[in-house]
């Protein structure tokens, strides 16, 4: 047996009152996390969701991502995590190519509305059964009526859960290609690629005891969610999470929570070097934290790494 969801389920057995997820006022720490995904498989296999299917999620960089990825993994379904940015022809292409059988999305806000937009397509699409909204403050009701919130589906559940048993080979996440050159692709990553993947990240440096990540890159990208998020999860690091990226915030963050690694795109390193009040922010506790620094999505310009690192 190999399921992805195992990297969560160990770090809370190793170290369960350790701080998981940050995001604002929400600090969920790794049994309360292991918690919450186990509520999510509960009601997720109550609704009928069965191994080998796929469960499809529309979320910002928030705690309901982590424990609606996890939840979905330890039901033995298949993650397809869905760009925030799509549009409901879009969304409904996705949920249709991908044959997904229930959707979690997030309800947004008025310049973003995922939710209107999700479900939208989700009316479109015969073969997914079941619609569930993430609203932006957990216990709320929803806002679309009729349809379930992650918090109803939780609630009176289960707080463990016998993960269901997935080979190495089985397929964990699917996520699509931009669709350049024609309709996008879903390429489906097996539980064993990524693990791989996570340790391989993991061990691509040398380790800490406590590594505080912050995490604004989107996960339902690659990069954010193996680099940072399942590999943060596998060493057993805390995950601060930041859904929409300022330099203001950004530096915020990392004074605040004593970040140690931090990875993102150029602009974003240009744009925390460019910030005109970086000055109010202690830099140099900043810099002692901060052991890591990863780059990707674009080619990194050299004067920006050389200034970054002075």
């Amino acid at each position: 047996m190999l399921n992805l969801a195992m990297l969560l389920e160990d770090s809370a057995r190793e170290v369960p009152e350790r701080t998981a997820v940050v995001c604002e006022e929400t600090r969920l720490s790794y049994a309360e996390l292991n918690a919450a995904t186990s509520q999510v498989a509960h009601g997720l296999v109550q609704a009928g969701i069965q191994k080998g299917d796929t469960v499809a999620l529309s979320c910002q960089d928030v705690p309901s991502f982590v424990i609606a990825y996890y939840g979905i993994l330890k039901a033995g379904a298949a993650v397809l995590p869905l760009n925030v940015l799509l549009k409901t022809r879009e969304i409904a292409y996705h949920l249709t190519d991908g044959d997904a059988k229930a959707y979690f999305c997030q309800e947004g806000m008025p310049e973003l509305p995922i939710g209107q937009l999700g479900y939208a397509a989700f009316q479109e699409v015969e073969s997914c059964q079941h619609f569930f909204l993430i609203t932006n403050t957990p216990d709320a009701p929803s806002s679309i009526p009729g349809a379930t919130t992650l918090n109803m589906l939780m609630r009176d559940q289960p707080t463990t859960f016998e993960t269901v048993a997935t080979s190495p080979e089985d397929t964990a996440v699917i996520l699509y290609t931009s669709g350049t050159t024609g309709k996008p692709k879903g390429a489906e990553l097996t539980h064993l690629n990524m693990l791989l993947n996570a340790r391989l990240s993991d061990t691509m440096y040398p380790r800490a005891d406590h590594d505080v990540h912050l995490i604004t890159l989107p996960l339902f990208h690659s990069f954010g969610q193996t680099v940072q998020m399942n590999a943060g999860i596998y060493n057993r690091a805390t995950l601060v999470l930041l859904p929409r990226f300022s330099p203001d915030a950004a530096l915020h963050l990392m004074e605040e929570e004593n970040i140690t690694i931090f990875a993102g795109v150029p602009t974003m390193y240009w744009a925390m070097l460019h910030y005109p009040r970086a000055d109010q922010y202690d830099l140099q506790k900043i810099a002692r934290n901060l052991r890591l620094a990863c780059s990707g999505g674009a080619a990194m310009p050299v004067e920006v790494m050389l200034a970054f690192n002075e």
